[in-house]
């Protein structure tokens, strides 16, 4: 069966965690002089990206080249996309020059599992953003960053986040974050509560497995770690609050509204940060802000997604794997 990465919702409880574990494994890595590991020597990893995206394509080719892959950067602008060429020819070329594994960035939904499933391409595909739809390695990220701050690293491996409460703040409706975030925790045993203006929840989201809230003051002293989303403008076609100012008051992170969180909790952010709207300048700077660990552990998870799904020659750091091959995620196509 292909191994493929489509969709957070598509990974078990044992699937989610052995990523977790194998990317701690593989985060060791960095404290080390050399950072490279000859696991996927040889094979060939292509980012395809329709929507702009600095910070996920750099942290995908990152991992991949420190896993020694071949990296081939695909970009819809200026290429043969802009011209009007399908995705179906544009998965034939990259089939054609012996990918073995697609990163995907679409802006419609659903088109990484689309080419996961045509029979187009034999190479793996992982999902790096489609629409308003799913971002798995985003939330599993989310999840690593998390474990590590709540559990501590050598604390957290082999286990999930069971009761764990775990806020998630700002635009639902246009957020693959959001809904990615939902699924992967609420497998891994959290307690998830979405917060936002009723304007920005998408039809259904009561059927979502979490709570739903319209009072962040609310929530906030019951919260381990308390997630900011930014508002996405550029999907927006009309008003969907009255004023930037008016969503701040009612929905901003700022000091007075973290001092209400327990002491151990943190503060989340997927990024790019809209400062001075959901998030204040002095909460994004503050030690309890996990925003710069959340990039540096991107890395980590993303070569661990890679070297789960090639299937590489070698564990990781020369350890013994630590689950067979049978247990290595990957998505049903029962999406």
């Amino acid at each position: 069966m292909k191994r493929h990465l489509i969709s957070a919702a598509d990974l078990t409880r044992d699937d989610a965690v052995l990523i977790l574990d194998t990317a701690e494994e593989l985060a060791r890595l960095s404290d080390r002089p050399m950072k490279k590991l000859p696991t996927l020597r040889g094979r060939t990893v292509v980012t395809l990206f329709f929507e702009d995206s600095t910070r996920t394509r750099i942290s995908f080719e990152a991992a991949a080249k420190r896993l020694s892959a071949d990296v081939i950067n695909f970009s819809a602008k200026g290429s043969s996309v802009s011209k009007g060429e399908s995705l179906k020819d544009t998965a034939q070329t990259l089939e054609a020059m012996g990918a073995d594994a697609v990163i995907v960035r679409h802006g419609a939904s659903g088109a990484p599992y689309r080419l996961a499933t045509s029979g187009w391409i034999d190479a793996a595909v992982i999902n790096a953003g489609d629409g308003t739809h799913q971002h798995p390695t985003q939330a599993l990220l989310d999840a690593f960053t998390m474990r590590r701050r709540l559990l501590g690293p050598d604390g957290g491996l082999g286990r999930d986040l069971s009761g764990r409460r775990i806020t998630i703040t700002g635009d639902i409706l246009h957020s693959r974050v959001a809904r990615s975030n939902v699924g992967l925790l609420a497998t891994l045993g959290a307690e998830v509560t979405l917060v936002g203006p009723p304007t920005l929840f998408p039809v259904g989201a009561e059927n979502w497995p979490c709570e739903i809230s319209y009072d962040l003051d609310a929530v906030l002293p019951k919260s381990d770690a308390v997630m900011m989303l930014r508002v996405q403008r550029e999907r927006m076609g009309g008003a969907f609050f009255p004023t930037e100012r008016e969503y701040a008051r009612r929905y901003g992170l700022d000091a007075a509204r973290m001092a209400r969180m327990p002491g151990h909790a943190v503060v989340m952010h997927p990024g790019p940060m809209n400062r001075g709207m959901e998030i204040t300048a002095e909460v994004a700077d503050s030690p309890r802000c996990t925003a710069v660990e959340q990039v540096t552990a991107g890395v980590s998870v993303r070569m661990a997604v890679l070297y789960l799904l090639l299937g590489g020659a070698q564990p990781p750091a020369g350890q013994a794997p630590a689950e067979p091959p049978a247990a290595r995620p990957r998505t049903e196509e029962n999406h």
